[in-house]
């Protein structure tokens, strides 16, 4: 079993804001796989369910806001009988430049409250396979947490296409989804 999970926070005023694209990746990745989202209230999450090349594969939206998105994953861990190995957090990184994606087997949230929240119910030296969206970080002068939560802009909306489908073919290369 792969369990993907996505980073953003629920609610249509966060709808395509930086924060969200995780949200936006699953959506993606929803939409190819022809894995329908799905409310699940007591996960706190949406969720969708399918096979890929025999392997089972499950895509996670927590519903709980970015920062407390290790509540809804502790659930789905537990419902799905996870393991820290089958999981790939996809979410934005401002460190990074607009549309670089970087892949990871694991390592430190470098501040990412969400990530964060996630490496929190596993013991330490754990490692957590993550997708990381550049957001980059053009304007020194907005506060992160304004930065993250603003929407994209008409520049970057042009990009953003793009971004995903490195993100996309990011988690399709990593080995948990070969043949």
């Amino acid at each position: 079993m792969i369990l993907i999970i996505g980073l953003g926070n629920p609610g249509t005023q966060y709808t395509n804001t930086r924060h969200n694209v995780g949200f936006i990746v699953i959506d993606e990745l929803s939409k190819r796989l022809k894995f329908p989202l799905r409310l699940k209230q007591t996960l706190e999450a949406e969720i969708a369910e399918g096979e890929v090349n025999e392997k089972k594969i499950t895509l996670c939206k927590p519903q709980t806001f970015m920062n407390t998105s290790g509540r809804s994953v502790q659930k789905i861990l537990k419902k799905f009988a996870a393991k820290p190995e089958n999981l790939i957090v996809i979410y934005d990184d401002a460190d990074l430049a607009f549309g670089d994606v970087r892949m990871k087997p694991g390592g430190s949230s470098a501040g990412h409250k969400g990530m964060q929240s996630i490496i929190d119910l596993f013991p330490s030296g754990i490692n957590i396979a993550r997708v990381r969206v550049g957001i980059g970080r053009p304007n020194p002068d907005v506060p992160l947490d304004e930065f993250v939560l603003q929407k994209w802009t008409m520049a970057e909306k042009k990009q953003l296409p793009d971004a995903i489908e490195k993100a996309v073919q990011a988690i399709y290369a990593f080995d948990k989804l070969r043949q």
